[in-house]
């Protein structure tokens, strides 16, 4: 499945090169702008911290990835650029699919209050309404393993658009009438996988706009070397953690690697986005880097530790080889990483 294979122009078709290695997504220059008249939509589980302290982590999950599902299923394939954030997702879309993005948005958020007492927000604008107002939507696609390729997004857009919808623009209103989304393939086959190596990490950085894409890579390249993730290392699934659902606890080996390797627990959203397995030693020393360049109003990033982290997947029904499958935390995983990082908005000193 190739998340982002679609044509990053309108007129002609062209598929990016995807990087098999996760460090090539931190350089700048291989990411490509999305053209102004594209489509991007975000959605996000209102109260989700709520949500998660009574325990209802899975539901959260589920309204988060629902919007992939429901435009994937209505738009015929999954070869567009999306992003799973815990609580919410986003995508883009080529201007022409209009119809099929605002009513997807409108389905899954109908979902959500209906079947999971959960209020999921929807917002939908053009790629021209982010860039007129000083960010941009770029991405790049990385290459999780031979049949799952995730987007990569960059350039600030994402981060200002979810700001304008919280604060109540580009929502999209509900319908009058409503029709169930289409969520086949979406499921939760898997008990949450505990830590084998301490502590599961939910890790979110980003840089502020005054700093370079170059220091920023620097710092990234830097904190994934202290968390093994470069290679896969801090990954935090293990065949031996796996219990399924149905109560089998043998895994077939060939398919539980073709799961792990499919799982999008590193990726890069405006900014680094992990759900990693680490020691407390890592996790302090990775802490102290980022204090440090917080410091030097360098970066902003929010953190959250746990015990488990819990996978959502998405096996299509006619690509069911290509199957991906999502990550978070347990304990609040991105939903609480983001809390922080929004009550620390602002660099502690500047240096400058």
């Amino acid at each position: 499945m190739q998340a982002g294979g679609r044509s990053m122009r309108s007129d002609h078709p062209n598929t990016p090169r995807a990087y098999s290695e996760f460090a090539r997504v931190l350089d700048p220059a291989i990411y490509e702008a999305l053209p102004d008249d594209w489509l991007v939509g975000i959605t996000d589980v209102v109260g989700s911290t709520s949500a998660i302290k009574s325990g209802r982590y899975e539901d959260v999950n589920y309204a988060g990835a629902s919007v992939i599902a429901a435009v994937g299923n209505a738009w015929g394939d999954f070869d567009f650029p999306f992003v799973f954030r815990g609580d919410g997702a986003a995508f883009a879309l080529p201007p022409y699919a209009i119809m099929t993005a605002t009513s997807a948005l409108r389905q899954v958020s109908a979902f959500a209050k209906a079947n999971l007492n959960l209020a999921l927000r929807a917002g939908l604008l053009t790629v021209g309404e982010i860039r007129a107002n000083g960010r941009d939507v770029r991405i790049a696609r990385y290459a999780a393993s031979e049949n799952a390729t995730y987007a990569m997004f960059a350039g600030g857009g994402l981060k200002w658009a979810e700001r304008q919808i919280k604060n109540g623009r580009y929502l999209v209103k509900p319908g009058s009438y409503t029709t169930k989304p289409d969520l086949t393939g979406l499921t939760c086959d898997w008990e949450p996988f505990p830590s084998q190596r301490g502590e599961i990490l939910s890790l979110l950085v980003e840089p502020y706009d005054e700093r370079g894409p170059e220091s920023f890579a620097s710092l990234a390249k830097c904190v994934l070397s202290v968390l093994d993730a470069g290679t896969r290392q801090a990954e935090p699934l293990s065949r031996n953690s796996a219990i399924a659902k149905d109560g089998a606890r043998t895994v077939d080996l060939e398919g539980w690697l073709a799961v792990a390797s499919n799982s999008d627990f590193r990726k890069y959203d405006d900014g680094l986005r992990l759900t990693l397995d680490c020691t407390r030693e890592q996790i302090e020393t990775v802490e102290a880097i980022l204090v440090a360049a917080k410091a030097r109003g360098e970066v902003n990033f929010g953190l959250h530790r746990q015990s488990h982290a819990l996978m959502t997947c998405f096996v299509p029904s006619r690509k069911p080889g290509s199957h991906l499958h999502f990550l978070d935390g347990m304990g609040g995983g991105y939903a609480k990483a983001a809390e922080m990082m929004e009550a620390n908005e602002l660099p502690m000193v500047s240096l400058r």
